[in-house]
């Protein structure tokens, strides 16, 4: 079990930065600035946060044997000197970059923030990869919040997502095409990462390879959403329900690519089958009717 100390986190990118404009306020980080010696608490100016960073009032950070380890030198990973160990910590947001809609000020959170966790603040990456099959796509995904694209229409997924984050890997895949994406994507995840099957819009549906699950201890699921309205209607009403609330408080704003009208049917599907289709497509007959769109 891990003890607990208290803190709040600061990743050790940050300690490297000078104060700039608008930098005026510090606070106190745990620094490493030699193996096999104490760490030293040292004054740390505070930064904005990007566009896709969150800033956390830690309330407390664990402190593991594997902490002790890193500042010995002893570690199976060696982070550059100077850094802040601490991998684990919990607190509250107290602002988010102008990208970032999963959270919001006040929300208590927690998170795993590799080598830095011993601090009296904590900027936190909060990063969103998309991939799809065009540039006029990965566009869209950029001025939905995305904070990189890949086409992989143009290349390896696997090698592109590597230049990009390293070769740690993704945590997270939520996969909606299949085929040879679904597999390049799986080959992307990070030690113990998660691929979530949630469609085949490239019309082929892949095979496991269970070796690539072992060796890095990675998980496959599926979300078969629809399905929750006969196995369990509470969950699936909790979830329209919230779903309605993101829309109107405007946490997420559906981007309807084209609209269709009812004897224009045959149309739509040409287009969806085309690969033409962006976010959602309307039909619409003498009431507006949404119709699920598929898109590789």
């Amino acid at each position: 079990m891990a003890a607990v100390a208290w803190g709040r986190c600061f990743p050790r990118v940050w300690l490297r930065r000078r104060a700039g404009p608008g930098c005026g306020r510090h606070y106190r980080a745990a620094l490493c600035a030699e193996l096999k010696q104490p760490l030293a608490i040292e004054e740390v100016a505070s930064c904005p946060v990007r566009p896709h960073e969150v800033r956390v009032d830690v309330h407390f950070c664990g402190v593991n044997f594997a902490d002790i380890l890193v500042c010995r030198g002893q570690y199976q990973e060696k982070p550059q000197l100077p850094f802040t160990p601490g991998m684990e910590f919990s607190g509250t947001v107290l602002e988010t970059g102008t990208d970032v809609s999963t959270v919001k000020e006040g929300d208590r959170v927690i998170g795993v923030s590799g080598f830095n966790g011993m601090a009296e603040e904590c900027i936190i990456d909060h990063k969103v990869i998309a991939a799809a099959g065009s540039d006029e796509k990965c566009s869209l995904a950029m001025r939905k919040g995305a904070q990189s694209i890949v086409n992989y229409s143009q290349g390896s997924l696997k090698e592109a997502v590597r230049k990009l984050v390293g070769s740690d890997g993704v945590n997270v895949v939520i996969d909606a095409v299949g085929g040879d994406v679904f597999l390049e994507a799986l080959r992307s995840l990070a030690w113990e990462g998660r691929i979530v099957v949630v469609g085949f819009a490239g019309g082929t549906i892949a095979s496991v390879p269970a070796n690539l699950l072992l060796l890095k201890n990675v998980s496959a699921m599926g979300l078969y959403w629809g399905r929750y309205k006969e196995q369990n209607f509470p969950v699936f009403s909790r979830i329209l329900s919230s779903a309605l609330q993101y829309c109107q408080q405007g946490r997420i704003q559906p981007h309807i690519g084209a609209v269709f009208k009812l004897e224009e049917v045959n149309d739509a599907f040409l287009h969806v089958i085309q690969r033409k289709s962006m976010g959602k497509l309307r039909q619409r007959p003498q009431k507006i009717c949404y119709v699920a769109s598929e898109e590789k």
